[in-house]
């Protein structure tokens, strides 16, 4: 069946708090998303953010941001009162997250809110032993953090660092409050989005969660399982993750991700592996596991190098890890991210696992009519056609950042006259392609330009701040998309939204349930 998709992160959403939160505004979303026809929202990682703001540099796999935590929820189930937030500068532009007061106010009114709240409550009891796997060591972890001003784990007292049995019982005791306050910012986030995914469901909205290959150096999963990973025996790295250097970037990519002890997850079944994926399958209806390419060979870049240039291949799990995941779990919608350098190894990865790759729209006009990303060369339709994603420009900043001849060759390949036109007919090119799924940032039917860009890579600062306000979902840009996947078949079997009752309705969004008599 053929479908379409939107991709707007959870932080883009409209909001009077700074950030886009899990409350009316994402169910308004929902509700856009049905009468425009579309049938999947993507997202980026859920996962709390760290120095950056970058959701694929996080604290945590398992964890959700706090940011997104929705203050009119909390307040609806009694824990906050309007002043308690209503009277915050969040930030002086509605369409660009000001992390800085995000990260100096959220968390003063979610402790207000957690001063009321009783942990002897009985789901609240169910939600720990739930996740019990990871919900402590976390929660410790953020609260050491706390306590060393935010300071990397291994710039923490030794003891710590190192996680000297009897220095973390002392901590637990000492810091018993703040585990509790981290722990409860986590049912509480559960529970919203819970919410939420069940009302898309209910929709016919099947959400796509993007999950990064490598965690952060400074992350509960590194500190206090550092066997998983390639370090030293005062667990430092001994190499980090990058990429070679390339026409885009002549010193390479250096992210500086610790690597993966593969060695060990074959041993262990790729255990760690498989309660990953566990949570990510059960947090998002289909899995996007970015840089792909990275379980059929990975690029090592000695610990302490200042770029990519120096490194060598080496090889990753392939297949192994796919066949243990697929015998515990059974079949998980995957989708691959294989951009970039793809080799034949990976495509025949790619090939076993059936797992559908990435086309993407903004690099099919190189000039060669033999490109991979132009529709008539898709080797197959199990795929995904993006116009662009996170980590692109829009497409209206892609017209005025390209060279002259790219968008020659693109305006003779969509016999399109006008350049301003080239955004539209870049949707319908893509819409129009064989790939079961199309996938567009809100961005791009927004027409918006560089200042719509999500992130840049290789950069620092200014990114991950897009936000959307209320406004720019009208009808007529439904009415606009909705005509989009009709004429290209991506409209659902029922094409009419699906209703779900006033009351039932009611009840999602407000986060009340109706007591029963």
């Amino acid at each position: 069946m053929r479908k379409s998709g939107i991709l707007m992160h959870i932080s883009s959403l409209p909001s009077d708090f700074g950030i886009g939160k899990l409350g009316d505004a994402a169910y308004v979303f929902a509700d856009f998303l049905a009468e425009c026809g579309v049938q999947v929202w993507q997202i980026l990682p859920l996962s709390p953010t760290s120095y950056g703001d970058s959701p694929y540099q996080s604290f945590s796999v398992h964890a959700g941001n706090p940011y997104f935590i929705d203050f009119q929820r909390l307040e609806r189930a009694g824990y906050l009162a309007p002043p308690d937030y209503s009277g915050i500068t969040w930030g002086d532009d509605p369409r660009r997250v000001d992390y800085a007061r995000v990260y100096t106010y959220c968390f003063h009114v979610l402790r207000t809110a957690f001063s009321r709240f009783k942990q002897t409550d009985e789901d609240y009891q169910v939600f720990c032993k739930t996740h019990a796997s990871w919900l402590p060591e976390y929660a410790l972890f953020m609260a050491l953090k706390d306590a060393h001003h935010g300071k990397p784990w291994n710039q923490w007292e030794e003891p710590l660092a190192m996680r000297e049995e009897k220095a973390l019982e002392q901590a637990r005791e000492k810091y018993a409050e703040d585990i509790a306050f981290y722990s409860v910012l986590q049912y509480w986030f559960y529970q919203q989005w819970d919410a939420l995914k069940a009302y898309c469901n209910q929709k016919g909205i099947s959400i796509v969660g993007d999950i990064p290959i490598y965690v952060a150096y400074d992350s509960v999963e590194v500190w206090s399982q550092p066997e998983l990973f390639q370090l030293d025996e005062e667990h430092v790295p001994t190499a980090v993750a990058g990429c070679p250097p390339d026409v885009f970037s002549p010193t390479g990519q250096l992210w500086g991700n610790p690597l993966y002890d593969w060695e060990y997850h074959k041993k262990t079944k790729f255990a760690w592996w498989t309660e990953r994926l566990r949570s990510a399958a059960t947090l998002y209806d289909t899995v996007r596991i970015d840089h792909f390419r990275g379980f059929e060979s990975y690029y090592a870049v000695p610990y302490g190098k200042t770029t990519a240039e120096v490194g060598e291949w080496l090889p990753g799990p392939g297949m192994a890890l796919f066949d243990a995941v697929k015998k515990e779990l059974g079949e998980i919608s995957i989708i691959a991210e294989d951009l970039g350098f793809v080799t034949p190894e990976v495509r025949k990865l790619l090939e076993d696992c059936g797992y559908p790759g990435m086309k993407v729209t903004q690099f099919a006009f190189d000039g060669d009519p033999k490109s991979d990303y132009l529709p008539q060369n898709y080797a197959t339709t199990n795929c995904v056609a993006y116009t662009g994603t996170h980590d692109n420009m829009t497409l209206r900043g892609w017209i005025h950042g390209s060279p002259a001849k790219t968008i020659a060759f693109a305006k003779r390949y969509l016999h399109c006259r006008n350049t301003v036109d080239l955004p539209a007919e870049m949707l319908r090119i893509t819409w129009s392609s064989t790939a079961k799924l199309a996938v567009a940032q809100m961005q791009d039917f927004l027409d918006a330009g560089t200042e719509g860009r999500m992130n840049t890579p290789s950069t620092t600062g200014g990114n991950w701040q897009y936000r959307t306000v209320t406004s720019d979902f009208t009808p007529r840009l439904a009415k606009r998309i909705y005509q989009l996947n009709e004429l290209y078949n991506r409209l659902p079997e029922d094409p009419k939204p699906k209703r779900i009752k006033k009351a039932a309705r009611k009840a999602a969004i407000t986060g009340k349930r109706e007591k029963k008599s």
